[in-house]
């Protein structure tokens, strides 16, 4: 009995100065996965609509989208319908029709940990198809003795030309913040350039303001445009993001460089 008791003392003074041995770990690793929501932010835009409520020659509606691919890199798309009636010295007319626009944004924002706030930078290709309908138009002539108050007049009968058509680029600037939980209010400015165009195959009428574009000039084919918008983010799934490799400085002074190692 006496010899079981020394060798289960043996073995408990054995493993208490194993136990003593064991390095202590001074960089504990941290074992909790910090992940980000990606998913799919929809809304509309709130400019048309409040331009449509106070401006009576105006219609517009438009859908944005975006959706998180990588940790910054956002594909995004824009979807609308818009319809503008303008009256110039000589002529009126209305463009009524829709547009598409599909890119990317790249967030340049440093986020907290569960944020997703945006400070974005983005490009964008755009295409839209519409009809131009000239409502009517007057004569211009610089002999004023018969119509003194104003032009002759030409026609009041409205004339349309259907098939019209546009694709352009746009450079994108813009924010989306959260309001509240996955509620967000966006707003971007928009610098686009027009890359073709389809007019009216007679020349009658040219092309003066495009759906998704805004108004087109004589001689620049720049044009600017904007948008307030308020979306909803639905998240579908978490991913831990990337971490960048750092690069410690040794302190330990350089040898001579190593032969190189053949293939």
């Amino acid at each position: 009995m006496s010899r079981y008791f020394i060798n289960l003392l043996f073995l408990i003074i054995t493993w208490s100065a194993f136990s003593q041995n064991k390095p202590i770990d001074l960089n504990p690793k941290d074992t909790i996965e910090y992940k980000q929501s990606y998913g799919l932010g929809l809304g509309i835009d709130l400019s048309r609509i409040l331009t449509g409520a106070l401006d009576d020659n105006y219609k517009g509606f438009e859908i944005v989208a975006d959706y998180r691919l990588t940790q910054n890199l956002y594909l995004a798309a824009e979807l609308g319908t818009e319809e503008k009636t303008r009256q110039e010295d000589l002529y009126n007319f209305t463009t009524s029709g829709n547009y598409i626009k599909l890119g990317v944004n790249k967030n340049t924002y440093a986020n907290w940990y569960g944020e997703q706030n945006l400070i974005y930078m983005g490009g964008r290709l755009a295409f839209s198809t519409f009809d131009n309908t000239l409502n009517n138009y007057q004569y211009f002539d610089t002999n004023r003795y018969w119509s003194p108050d104003g032009f002759a007049n030409g026609s009041d009968i409205p004339e349309k030309f259907s098939g019209l058509s546009a694709t352009w680029i746009e450079g994108v600037f813009g924010t989306k913040v959260e309001l509240f939980s996955n509620l967000y209010l966006g707003a971007s400015i928009r610098l686009g350039l027009i890359l073709s165009q389809k007019e009216d195959d007679d020349e009658r009428f040219p092309n003066l303001w495009i759906p998704g574009f805004n108004k087109v000039t004589w001689d620049s084919n720049f044009g600017i445009g904007y948008n307030y918008s308020i979306s909803y983010y639905l998240p579908l799934y978490k991913k831990k993001n990337k971490i960048k490799k750092k690069i410690e400085n040794s302190t330990e002074p350089e040898g001579p460089p190593k032969p190189k190692e053949r293939l």
